[in-house]
Order: structure tokens, then sequence, then C-alpha cells
């Protein structure tokens, strides 16, 4: 089993940058591929990126792709997601999840309890 703990949310201008990270426990960290998921307030919680175990593979949502850059530290137990030229429309919850290497919220075992990005323009 993983616990998974999010931070480095928070508000910041259009055009900013944010570093997300997500702790993990367990020693079982680097057997998971982790994902990055938000929910913006009245909307369904949406994919963002993945990161297979070694680090090796990432995917990105068609809308951050070019912006956001997310990378793991295996021996730290922790993946990041870098976040730079942000725009008010990601504004959301972000979340992070381990489970299977997909797009689909079914595909991770294992949510963080999110934490908040607020973008003002």
């Amino acid at each position: 089993q993983v616990q998974l703990e999010e931070s480095g949310g928070g508000l910041v201008q259009a055009g900013g940058s944010l570093r997300l990270s997500c702790a993990a426990s367990g020693r079982t960290f680097s057997s998971y591929a982790m994902g990055w998921f938000r929910q913006a307030p009245g909307k369904e919680r949406e994919f963002v990126a993945r990161i297979n175990r070694s680090g090796g593979t990432t995917y990105y949502a068609d809308s951050v792709r070019g912006r956001f850059t997310t990378s793991r530290d295996n021996a730290k137990n922790t993946v990041y997601l870098q976040m730079n030229s942000l725009k008010p429309e990601d504004t959301a919850v972000y979340f992070c999840a381990a489970g299977k290497y997909g797009s689909s919220i079914s595909g991770y075992d294992y949510w963080g309890q999110g934490t908040q990005v607020t973008v003002s323009s």
C-alpha cells in the first residue's frame, strides 16, 4: 500500500510557475507508475500527466504539453510536476496518484488528498 501527500500548491499570477511535489510512503514506490490529475470547481477530474516506473517515459494532456513537466526521484519516493506559463484555466485541485501507466482515473489505486493551485489573471 502507498500513501501519497502533495505539496507546493498556491496562488500565482498568469505566466508564473509552480512546482508540485508528491511524497510517497512505503518501500514499493518504484513499482508504481505515477499520474497527475486535476479537478476544477464544477468539473470532472481530468488527466494531466503521467510517468512510468523508471521515469524514462512521460505523457501529457494536450492542454499542458510544452508547459508542464513531470519527473520522479525513486530514491526519495517523490514525483514532481513542474508547471510553467500558468494560465487561469489551470486553476484546480491537483492530485497525484499511483497505479498502472495510463490516463484513466480507474487505472490508479492510490490517491493523495490534493493541493490547490490558483492562477490569477
